[in-house]
């Protein structure tokens, strides 16, 4: 019976890659940077420091040209500082995204690529610090619009080298012992920049 239901998950795979290159998925590892661009509309001006880390991701195509793509990372860590002063707190974020990428030649020597889709940021572990200790600071949680542009560079042997650029709509409700009006909704809209190293294999 369990043989029959593999049999059955991998023709149901098959039916919906069957038009994908032979390489039809790739597994990438890198470096990211955050960037956030912060504004806030609370009487208490902030603003949030960039932030690199570890990230993961693969993408699977459906067509040569068409894939999906999910995307993770290890917590990014982030300083928070009142506008032109001094740290007043830190959190970490995790950004899971899923994106939908046309590539342009994904068997030449350079496959540049374009994406779009959805990115879910939670914030964790906030920490108050300087004016702020004491404090209890909470932020919320964010659903926003994603989009990247891309290029692979064919390194041979299925083995590829990758820069993304990516910009990533994030607002988060922020409220100091309870209060939202001394922060209010913080708008971070990060630039993200990536260098991944990727392998191609076929399920």
């Amino acid at each position: 019976m369990k043989k029959s239901l593999g049999m059955l998950a991998a023709v149901g795979c098959l039916g919906v890659m069957g038009t994908a290159s032979a390489a039809d998925c790739l597994l990438r590892t890198g470096v990211h940077s955050v960037n956030p661009n912060t504004s806030n509309n609370g009487a208490a001006k902030v603003d949030v420091s960039g932030a690199q880390s570890l990230s993961i991701s693969g993408t699977c195509f459906v067509t040569p040209n068409l894939g999906i793509e999910v995307l993770g990372a290890l917590p990014f860590l982030h300083d928070i500082k009142l506008q032109n002063g001094p740290k007043v707190g830190t959190t970490r974020h995790l950004p899971p995204t899923i994106s939908v990428q046309y590539h342009f030649a994904p068997t030449g020597k350079f496959d540049p690529y374009v994406g779009a889709g959805l990115n879910y940021t939670f914030f964790f572990s906030t920490y108050t610090s300087g004016a702020l200790a004491g404090t209890n600071l909470q932020l919320g949680s964010s659903l926003g619009l994603a989009a990247e542009v891309g290029g692979d560079f064919n390194l041979g042997n299925n083995w590829l080298l990758g820069v993304d650029v990516r910009y990533i709509q994030i607002k988060s409700a922020a409220k100091l012992n309870g209060n939202k009006a001394t922060v209010g909704d913080v708008t971070l809209d990060p630039t993200v920049f990536g260098v991944t190293i990727a392998k191609k294999f076929s399920l």
